[in-house]
């Protein structure tokens, strides 16, 4: 596996994980017919996010030596992402993920990820992500451990390595139940909560942090009085929570017209994450994370309408406004 130069510049926030080819249908997959070729992936969709709203953002993922992982890293780069810390691995390939709209509000996900080169993601490439300067907050996911014991290892060798430097972790529940157990995901997730500054989940992931869950307890008080900083709750359309040792706040879901709820965590996500970046209280990081969710929710596409800085008060815009 072959390193890239890195960029010499701290960002403002690394992530890591598995980004693949995307395929999106327009409707049962087994009837054929054309799709549109995209990327796909969690920690990317948050990059590209925060690009869109004017961070320094650096990407360490591996793909394969192959055109699906040139369309990964190509696209990075147009969206402003640093990929300097990216790895080809010549010995797998990118991994690919369809898209299969089977009902106007339901979207059925297939991945063809075993074996992939993101799955194969090294500690050596956390460490060259890291050697170019420690970013201000490192973003994880409940995802890439569930990829592979190297993909695991990667993401405890950040977590170690946040420490060290003093950079705020960022972990992202994200479940995904094709990847692997309830069971699995506690065991490895539990082990990186010392670690962790803000825990993002929705309210059906928080028994999967908790150290003794139990139906009576209240996972909230649990999980600050361990160390958690921020617990932020996403509810989907009910919108988001955040719970602080001095405080609960919520937001409501910003009322938009839904066409594809795939990506609005990773662009909530974002928003957080940026207003974070910009020093700004947990009210505003709340609003402006339900806002880029919004923004998610209302365009096709995992990361494609996310929104820069300047199109955040759009959604506050009439109807039939036209900006010109």
């Amino acid at each position: 596996m072959t390193h890239t130069p890195h960029a010499p510049a701290a960002p403002d926030v690394l992530t890591l994980g598995e980004t693949m080819m995307a395929l999106r249908g327009g409707g049962p997959l087994k009837l054929g017919g054309t799709m549109d070729v995209s990327i796909a992936g969690a920690e990317s969709n948050v990059a590209i996010g925060l690009s869109r709203l004017g961070h320094a953002v650096r990407w360490a993922g591996a793909v394969g030596d192959d055109e699906a992982g040139e369309l990964v890293l190509r696209t990075l780069r147009a969206e402003g992402v640093d990929v300097g810390a990216a790895t080809r691995d010549p010995s797998a390939p990118t991994g690919l993920l369809l898209f299969e709209p089977r009902l106007p509000d339901v979207t059925r996900v297939h991945y063809y990820r075993a074996g992939s080169a993101g799955s194969r993601l090294t500690p050596a490439a956390v460490d060259a992500a890291f050697a170019g300067g420690a970013p201000r907050v490192l973003h994880l996911t409940g995802i890439t451990p569930a990829l592979g014991p190297s993909a695991a290892e990667a993401c405890r060798r950040a977590l170690r390595l946040a420490r060290d430097h003093g950079t705020q972790v960022c972990l992202d529940v994200n479940f995904r139940s094709r990847l692997w157990s309830a069971d699995e995901a506690a065991t490895e997730l539990r082990g990186w909560l010392p670690y962790v500054d803000v825990l993002i989940a929705s309210d059906d992931e928080l028994p999967l942090c908790l150290p003794t869950p139990s139906p009576d307890s209240e996972p909230e008080k649990s999980l600050l009085s361990g160390g958690i900083r921020e617990l932020v709750v996403k509810l989907g359309a009910r919108g988001a929570t955040v719970h602080t040792a001095d405080d609960t706040l919520h937001s409501p879901a910003r009322q938009v017209q839904a066409v594809d709820a795939v990506g609005a965590g990773d662009a909530f996500v974002a928003g957080y994450l940026s207003a974070l970046l910009d020093d700004a209280d947990v009210a505003t990081r709340l609003d402006r994370a339900v806002t880029t969710g919004a923004f998610a929710v209302a365009s096709r596409g995992d990361w494609e309408g996310a929104p820069t800085r300047s199109e955040l008060p759009l959604l506050t815009a009439a109807a039939g406004t036209v900006v010109r």
